[in-house]
């Protein structure tokens, strides 16, 4: 403890105190004032502990006003390496990924290509092989600082999937098999960006109970479909059962545009699909576009079919972007 706190001392306030084994956001702590970093430690440590094994954790300089630029790579046995552009997943709650952007807005293109050379220059240098990510996060002043690699698949590759035409699983699956980006047909030439893809984690949380994770059955499920839209959830159904024992990740909803819209064009831009997994009732006019609540007071019933919500959109689209 006297060690991490003279640490932070020299690294400067504010701090993040962080899981050694940990991720998602557990573990995790920031730390504005000196006088609660010891605070901060023990409660991080202890929730390390519940959730990962591992009590261990460390200090980082906390980024002000920063914006979560993740890479995507494949790298082969022969160590060739290439990178299918960037996703930003800056939008999140508890420090968990809500909506993911495929490529990421508003970036510089020189930007871009630095931070893309740093994660593939990255992975090259730790003799990675297989599909991963490299995650930066990008201060106010333009610059970037590594966080971590994700050795794996992870839930928001289908935006980079839909904007570059690679499919991520197949790759990664022939590459441990022992195929080379040759012989997949993959080079960082031929990877280009085609339009833009958004990425929704739809949750089953309660909005009303400070977002907590939710459970009970699902009385009615419409899902979306149509021209750019993927849907990655083949367990979410009407009649499904959401337990505590699993994330409270139901489906992702993916939708693709052959062109980004402005950013002024965002917040009034009408519905691409809607789609609803709702208990108990809830009303059309006050609702967002998605509603995931799934189950109703403790102790209560499982709703009749007569009392199934109209999973209808409102006739008219949202004056502002939904707040989930």
């Amino acid at each position: 403890m006297d060690e991490l706190v003279r640490a932070a001392d020299d690294i400067g306030f504010p701090v993040f105190v962080k899981a050694v084994a940990g991720g998602g956001g557990r573990g995790m702590r920031r730390v504005e004032d000196p006088a609660h970093l010891r605070e901060a430690i023990e409660a991080a440590s202890r929730e390390a502990a519940s959730a990962f094994g591992d009590a261990t954790v460390f200090l980082e300089k906390a980024v002000v006003e920063p914006r979560h630029i993740e890479v995507q790579i494949l790298a082969d046995g022969d160590g060739n390496v290439i990178h299918l552009f960037e996703r930003d997943c800056s939008v999140q709650r508890r420090h968990q990924k809500v909506i993911e952007l495929a490529p990421a807005p508003n970036l510089d293109p020189e930007l871009r290509e630095r931070i893309c050379a740093d994660a593939v220059r990255f992975a090259r240098q730790i003799g990675y092989r297989n599909a991963g990510t490299v995650e930066f996060l990008l201060d106010r002043d333009g610059n970037h600082v590594f966080i971590e690699m994700n050795p794996r698949i992870q839930v928001e590759h289908t935006v980079t999937e839909e904007v570059t035409d690679v499919d991520l699983v197949q790759a990664q699956l022939r590459i441990a098999a022992g195929e080379t980006l040759a012989d997949l047909g993959l080079s960082q030439e031929s990877v280009t960006l085609r339009g833009a893809a958004l990425q929704c984690r739809i949750t089953t949380e309660d909005p009303a109970n400070g977002f907590r994770p939710d459970t009970g059955r699902i009385s009615a499920y419409r899902s979306p479909g149509g021209s750019g839209i993927r849907l990655d959830g083949g367990t979410t159904h009407a009649g499904t059962e959401i337990s505590a024992h699993f994330d409270s990740m139901l489906v992702k909803l993916t939708c693709r545009a052959g062109t980004s819209p402005p950013p002024s064009a965002v917040p009034g831009a009408p519905w691409p699909s809607s789609a609803s997994a709702a208990w108990p009732p809830t009303s059309p006019s006050s609702r967002p576009c998605w509603t995931t609540r799934t189950s109703g007071p403790a102790g209560s019933p499982p709703p009749s079919s007569s009392s199934a919500p109209n999973c209808s959109p409102p006739a008219t689209p949202p004056t502002a972007a939904p707040s989930c």
